[in-house]
């Protein structure tokens, strides 16, 4: 019975585990550039009663074994870089990637993190920083004379001067891949940083060497589904109370046992 106790009791951990990547789901789908997360389980020791194959006492074999699960743990959490839908907003720095990349950012330690979310602004220099004043690396500076800004899908940015003046190349924009983007390590404010997971960072042109194009006017919005994440939640509701009901049983037949006379 304390087997039974203990194998339900860490079906309750993962099952909160799962609930806790769902709410933070839930709670990022307005999150421009969020990338959704899934829990991955596995099973735990197994405790081996008798081996498959082992021999009985009539000489033959036992086709299968006796063996005890002890439960389950979370192996993983995994973020889908799938593309969210395009939002259309019409101001010339909001961009979206239509495809595979991030744009790089300069922190403020100095080091450089990665995000999907192309909600850029102009700071009090001109330079093109996002939403926590970090400027986009290479940097690039908007002039205070420039009447508008253009920016092309291979990321070429330019600015116009005049009514009829012709546009000036201010700029170029670059992406940055990585072999395997579901190492990435989170960071938050939509960050992310490499790992020895993720692999070397691999910078480039827009629309070059499998980088996706850069689109002005647009952002990325969360490519989490309400309907998915409502469906897995009543999913993983159902089996955390499923669990609790094996401890409640387990603790029944326990006390059943101790009342024996």
């Amino acid at each position: 019975m304390i087997k039974a106790l203990n194998t339900a009791a860490t079906g309750m951990q993962a099952q909160q585990t799962q609930m806790e990547v769902i709410s933070n789901n839930m709670a990022n789908i307005g999150t421009t550039g969020f990338k959704k997360s899934r829990a991955e389980f596995e099973d735990l020791l197994y405790q081996t009663i008798k081996e498959p194959g082992a021999p009985n006492s009539e000489g033959t074999q036992h086709p299968v074994g006796v063996q005890t699960g002890l439960g389950v743990k979370t192996a993983a959490t995994q973020k889908s870089f799938e593309m969210g839908a395009a939002k259309i907003t019409r101001n010339p720095l909001d961009l979206a990637i239509e495809g595979n990349g991030f744009f790089p950012i300069q922190m403020t330690n100095g080091e450089i993190g990665y995000t999907r979310d192309g909600t850029f602004h102009k700071d009090a220099t001109g330079r093109i920083v996002d939403k926590n004043g970090n400027p986009l690396v290479p940097e690039i500076v908007v002039p205070p004379n420039a009447s508008g800004v253009s920016i092309e899908d291979n990321g070429v940015v330019s600015i116009t001067t005049a009514l009829n003046a012709a546009p000036q190349q201010i700029g170029q924009i670059q992406l940055v891949n990585f072999v395997n983007p579901a190492g990435l390590k989170s960071i938050g404010k939509n960050l992310f940083i490499p790992s020895t997971s993720s692999g070397a960072p691999l910078q480039g042109v827009p629309g070059e060497n499998n980088l996706g194009s850069v689109s002005q006017g647009q952002l990325e919005a969360s490519n989490v589904n309400m309907v998915e994440e409502m469906t897995n939640l009543i999913s993983t509701q159902r089996s955390y109370e499923s669990s609790s009901k094996v401890i409640q049983a387990a603790d029944q037949m326990l006390q059943n046992a101790n009342n024996l006379r």
